[in-house]
């Protein structure tokens, strides 16, 4: 089956078609630069227009930099404050004509990780982290999604912890990858002593190093880089979108 993926981000909102049966891209993908500022009609007009280019008239999954309950965007990444308490999956659906899943951006890279990447076939408890501008996770049980986790936020001495663990707050710092290492073993770990997870999948675009801070970083729990890596959204929100076809 092929559906239309969408992935806004805070810089640029991208979109191909996906092959959900085979977790690719069915065509190229078309990326345009985000509207600054980024507020919900500038958006949904970028949207409209990427479905326009791929003459879509089907059901479109597309992911948003926030939490989202219910198709309602309750709080803004990178985005602006006017998306909090937006009802985006109708606002998207007027804009385009078209059925819409709005989902928030990380769960769509774990639902991707998980069918056709690291997380495939894996049971039990998994994370993924995606390390980038910010820190996005997602959870899975047994291979079903628990929305809207929010473990970039979670507060390691007395900060945020995307503040010391994203790959923006390496750069930013010029930290080693051995020293960046560290502050990622104190975050994994608090999530160990927190839910006991069996496996860790690490995204972003950092996990592309892995190599390289994958020696340096100490907890109980098993520890593998994503394999979809910028494909991981826009192939997750078209997974997504399938019920809705």
């Amino acid at each position: 089956m092929e559906i239309l993926g969408i992935d806004i981000g805070g810089s640029g909102i991208k979109g191909a078609i996906v092959d959900t049966k085979h977790g690719d891209f069915a065509s190229d993908r078309i990326r345009i630069e985000t509207p600054q500022p980024a507020k919900p009609q500038a958006v949904a007009e970028v949207v409209a227009r990427i479905s326009g280019h791929f003459g879509w008239k089907a059901a479109i999954g597309c992911t948003f930099p926030a939490v989202v309950q219910h198709g309602v965007t309750l709080s803004a990444a990178n985005v602006d404050d006017e998306w909090i308490g937006t009802d985006a999956k109708t606002l998207l659906e007027t804009h385009t004509g078209n059925p819409v899943i709005v989902l928030n951006d990380a769960d769509a890279a774990g639902i991707a990780e998980m069918k056709f990447g690291a997380g495939r076939n894996r049971r039990g408890l998994v994370v993924i982290l995606t390390l980038g501008t910010g820190v996005g996770s997602s959870l899975f049980i047994n291979g079903q999604l628990v929305p809207n986790t929010e473990f970039g936020h979670l507060i390691i001495r007395g900060k945020d912890a995307e503040w010391r663990t994203s790959d923006r707050a390496r750069q930013a710092k010029d930290y080693s990858w051995k020293a960046w290492g560290k502050r990622l073993s104190e975050h994994l770990q608090y999530m160990e002593a927190l839910i006991t997870p069996d496996l860790f999948i690490i995204g972003g675009g950092v996990s592309k190093k892995f190599e390289k801070f994958f020696p340096h970083v100490h907890c109980d729990t098993e520890i593998v880089p994503a394999q979809l890596r910028n494909r991981a959204g826009i192939v997750g929100a078209g997974i997504a979108a399938v019920d809705l076809m």
